[in-house]
């Protein structure tokens, strides 16, 4: 791992919903992406452990959004909280389950701010 002043770990989730969702079915879908700050619990202590978590909908102008609608950047404190988060958590892998019945596509990455590694061997 490169070092850096912080372990911050900075994930960015774009979704592109299914034509058929209404407003209010992507609205639904948005606030329990939004609650996940407050339902995903560290296992080892019990307590929240996202440090943040903010969402909107696409607003720019430069035409490159290739269909995504909606995005939220999560940031938490370190990679293991990260990878619990991706790998373990029960609520978000809960809301995963229920997220690939409603979105076309999604497309996250994650990144150490300041950090330009070279990228991981593609396999």
């Amino acid at each position: 791992m490169s070092s850096s002043a912080s372990n911050e770990i900075v994930h960015i989730v774009l979704f592109a919903f299914k034509k058929e969702l209404t407003w209010e079915q992507q609205q639904e879908v948005t606030r329990k992406m939004v609650a996940l700050q407050d339902q995903c619990l560290h296992p080892e202590t019990g307590k929240k452990y996202i440090k943040a978590s903010v969402g909107g909908t696409n607003n720019s102008e430069e035409g490159f959004d290739q269909g995504f609608t909606h995005n939220f950047v999560v940031t938490f404190n370190n990679e293991k909280d990260r990878d619990y988060y991706a790998k373990q958590d029960p609520a978000h892998l809960g809301f995963v389950k229920e997220l690939v019945q409603v979105v076309e596509k999604v497309l996250v990455v994650d990144f150490t701010p300041g950090v330009f590694a070279p990228p991981k061997a593609q396999l």
